[in-house]
């Protein structure tokens, strides 16, 4: 089995068909998007093709090193002029072509009166080991 990662984006991400921003959705069309969400997630876990999702608020700051001794350097927060990711969800498939297929079936959360939103969403495999064969990730233990 491989990981992916499917993330949604708020900006930054090709239109979607139905591209009504969520601050314009109705109560209602939210829970619906999220009750849509949550099942989607719990049929994945029935399957063991679900690993975790989160959602991500709007703000946020790019920060780098600025060497030794020296505090970070901040940058933001400027959401409005920058890619802004709106969450994501880690599925664990069989195949690249089970990615795209659930990926293709999560672009199809309700929106905006209730319409497919038809939403671009990013597909992108986990590393599982660099090119030198080591184990990769930010935390190893």
């Amino acid at each position: 089995m491989a990981k992916y990662l499917l993330l949604k984006h708020y900006r930054g991400a090709p239109a979607a068909a139905h591209d009504v921003p969520m601050d314009q959705w109705t109560p209602e069309e939210i829970s619906a998007h999220v009750q849509y969400m949550n099942d989607f997630a719990a049929r994945l876990e029935s399957t063991g093709e679900f690993v975790d999702s989160q959602a991500l608020s709007a703000e946020g700051t790019f920060v780098r090193y600025d060497g030794e001794g020296r505090p970070p350097i901040t940058d933001g927060p400027f959401a409005e002029t920058k890619d802004l990711i709106a969450g994501w969800m880690v599925i664990d498939v069989d195949t690249h072509e089970r990615a795209l297929e659930l990926a293709g079936e999560l672009s199809a959360a309700p929106g905006a009166d209730g319409k497919p939103i038809h939403e671009w969403l990013e597909v992108r495999p986990f590393l599982t080991a660099t090119p030198t064969g080591t184990e990769c990730g930010f935390h190893q233990g």
